[in-house]
């Protein structure tokens, strides 16, 4: 019987009201997918609005173009699929044992807006699933609410791209609200590395990470975290 992860990527394509276009990152998906597939993942996508999803175009620019995400552009039926997702609300939470949540700027005006994001992250959590999430990914973490009536961070170890370097970036004013502030207000145990490094945090059954540079650990402690829970032979 495979293991099934979902990945979930944003449908935003505008950076607010700057004129730019925004959407998902390509490293923190196509290195997180890599680590999935080659672990033996039966690997899925899913959008905000289904079809296919728009990509950040700076993290298209040859100086961001990595290994993982030169072999993801290169694969015909990884590229088929991507570009041929399931809409959110449409998907199964119970048929997946891993549900991934790349970022990109995109993510911070569809995730926590989209009710059918945060539904999906909780019931995929309370049946067992591992939850994972990068950069701006985590912005649908704050509307997954669980049985208890909790947010699903409340009390957790949390990480994602922070303030610091929100404004490091000169979007502070953009973007519709800092990412690591509202996590902080959902009760999140907020932990974090320097701007730009990597860093990435593991709470149970809940793996975050900060940035880009941070998507291969990300990947590699959710697979840790199947293999702890029994899911995934060591």
């Amino acid at each position: 019987m495979s293991i099934k992860a979902l990945i979930l990527v944003t449908s935003h394509e505008k950076l607010g009201d700057t004129g730019n276009d925004t959407g998902f990152y390509w490293e923190e998906l196509a290195a997180p997918y890599w680590t999935f597939r080659d672990a033996g993942l039966d690997v899925e996508f899913a959008s905000v609005k289904g079809g296919k999803p728009p990509a950040d175009p700076k993290s298209a620019a040859a100086d961001r173009i990595t290994e993982t995400v030169d072999r993801f552009l290169a694969d015909d039926a990884s590229m088929q699929a991507l570009e041929n997702t399931k809409k959110v609300s449409e998907i199964d939470p119970g048929a997946y044992e891993l549900v991934f949540l790349p970022g990109g700027h995109g993510t911070m005006w569809d995730f926590a807006q989209t009710d059918a994001v945060g539904k999906l992250v909780a019931e995929a959590y309370e049946s067992g699933a591992v939850v994972g999430a990068v950069c701006h990914g985590p912005s649908g973490l704050l509307n997954a609410k669980l049985n208890s009536g909790d947010t699903l961070v409340k009390g957790k170890r949390v990480n994602c791209f922070t303030d610091s370097e929100e404004e490091a970036v000169g979007l502070t004013e953009v973007v519709p609200y800092l990412l690591e502030t509202e996590l902080r207000n959902k009760g999140a145990r907020f932990e974090k590395g320097e701007n730009f490094k990597p860093y990435a945090v593991r709470d149970g059954r809940l793996v975050t990470g900060q940035n880009p540079s941070s998507s291969e650990k990300v990947a590699e402690l959710l697979i840790e975290a199947l293999r702890d829970e029994k899911v995934l032979a060591a």
